[in-house]
């Protein structure tokens, strides 16, 4: 419910607000409050925060104010309880990247462990992929569930996987909307109350998050990855909460399979212990990561132990299972994913560029991973506005990543989709995906490790 402010409260003007953020001043927690409220009244309009946005983005705000802000957001609406649980609700974020697919594959395993996870996702935007619109490549799968329904799947299944609702941090949909429309989506204090508040107003006890860095990454480079990281952790802390962030490469697509039909697949091998590795030892590490923070196991190295133990003996590929079928979706998608999710009408194999690759061959030395990500995007597999709609049957498989030998004329990646041979806009995609694969005539020594670091609260 929305709380309304005591008639005791003291009473603010916007732009006084405005102009004191503007100008470089600190706010105090019980004017950040009242500011978002007053959005609710009128008091502070779209255009007093809209100006309220920008001040943010070019003042900054301390960790102090981020946690008021996030506070306030988290209090526009209700906040979920689970006293009827036998383990504290663990949930994980993941700052968003090119084929991944790690919450279709973690869930499971944190939940087949015995940690709740009430997992609330998002879709994608731009280049990068989301949750729900890969869960709908599942024919019949429903995320809109009431709260009720979602309390009684994470009774059951101890998972579940539903986009926001209405009572869930309403302040941060108006709020995202103008960051959207004033170009101040990039504010980390911004981005650290958005993520946050819809995360504990699951009624989570700690949070686990995947902050991804680099080309395909929302933030590209490593220095502002951490600061989101340990903006999130700060603010986390200061909120009563346990949270731990791994700071990840997204230099390349992670796992093989970009493509919301191709993602499911891909999560669905890994459930069943054959998915590639580098999809698998992330989702495995993150899954461990939950186990420590719900208290099923007292190290990373028991929780790891647990993890894998929930692969191999199939119990995690048992609750995906559960849980499709009690959302709705077809759970026959487990054994046969090729007859039940959306099948694309051609083909299309993309080759390296001759110019480009030594005539005795090479191997790959990078991969465009935003560039790949916006030329499958503008074929129908992401969306450029909310209101598009989503291609489920778009995707790629990516036979060479980096460090692999590629011979001349050996295929990089196939390219699935549903136009007809002719059309120009699978020209152009054939043209930009070519331009994404560059190569060297030796592989490259001691690839970085595609968990760059981790960061806690003390104690974690």
């Amino acid at each position: 419910m929305l709380h309304s402010s005591p008639t005791s409260a003291p009473q603010y003007r916007a732009v006084d607000l405005i102009r004191r953020k503007r100008d470089g001043q600190p706010l105090e927690p019980d004017e950040i409050a009242w500011m978002v409220r007053a959005h609710e009244t009128g008091a502070a309009t779209d255009y007093h925060w809209a100006a309220m946005l920008m001040a943010i983005l070019w003042r900054g705000m301390n960790p102090t104010e981020t946690a008021a802000l996030t506070r306030a957001m988290i209090d526009s609406g209700s906040v979920l309880t689970w006293d009827d649980l036998d383990a504290p609700p663990i949930d994980k974020h993941s700052t968003g990247g090119v084929g991944d697919k790690t919450s279709l594959i973690l869930g499971p395993i944190a939940a087949a462990c015995g940690v709740p996870v009430p997992m609330v996702s998002g879709r994608g935007l731009g280049h990068t992929g989301g949750t729900l619109d890969k869960l709908e490549a599942i024919p019949g799968v429903r995320v809109a569930l009431s709260t009720e329904e979602f309390r009684r799947l994470v009774r059951r299944h101890r998972l579940a996987l539903i986009g926001q609702t209405d009572e869930i941090a309403p302040a941060d949909r108006w709020m995202y909307a103008l960051r959207d429309a004033t170009a101040t989506v990039e504010s980390i204090p911004l981005i650290t109350a958005s993520i946050l508040s819809k995360k504990f107003a699951e009624g989570i006890d700690g949070l686990v998050l995947d902050v991804k860095t680099g080309d395909g990454a929302f933030m590209a480079t490593l220095e502002d990855s951490r600061a989101l990281a340990e903006s999130l952790i700060v603010s986390g802390r200061a909120l009563g909460k346990r949270v731990v962030a791994l700071v990840t490469r997204m230099d390349q697509p992670l796992g093989r399979q970009v493509g919301n039909a191709h993602e499911v697949a891909e999560a669905i091998a890994c459930l069943k212990g054959d998915g590639p590795n580098d999809l698998t030892d992330l989702s495995l590490e993150l899954a461990a990561e939950m186990i420590c923070l719900g208290g099923v196991e007292p190290n990373l190295d028991s929780a790891r132990r647990r993890a894998q133990g929930a692969l191999e003996d199939g119990s995690a590929l048992e609750v995906f299972r559960r849980v499709i079928a009690d959302q709705g979706g077809d759970p026959r998608v487990i054994d046969q994913p090729e007859a039940i999710l959306p099948r694309p009408r051609g083909h299309v194999l993309i080759a390296a560029d001759p110019s480009t690759l030594p005539a005795t061959g090479g191997f790959v030395a990078a991969i465009a991973c935003r560039r790949l990500a916006l030329a499958i995007m503008r074929l129908g597999a992401g969306r450029a506005l909310t209101t598009d709609r989503i291609d489920h049957a778009v995707g790629l498989e990516l036979f060479k990543k980096v460090g692999d030998p590629v011979a001349p004329g050996e295929p990089l990646a196939r390219l699935d989709h549903t136009l007809e041979p002719n059309d120009p806009r699978l020209v152009h995609a054939h043209r930009e995906l070519t331009a994404c694969w560059s190569f060297a005539p030796l592989p490259i020594p001691n690839p970085p490790s595609l968990i760059v670091t981790r960061l806690a609260n003390p104690n974690e």
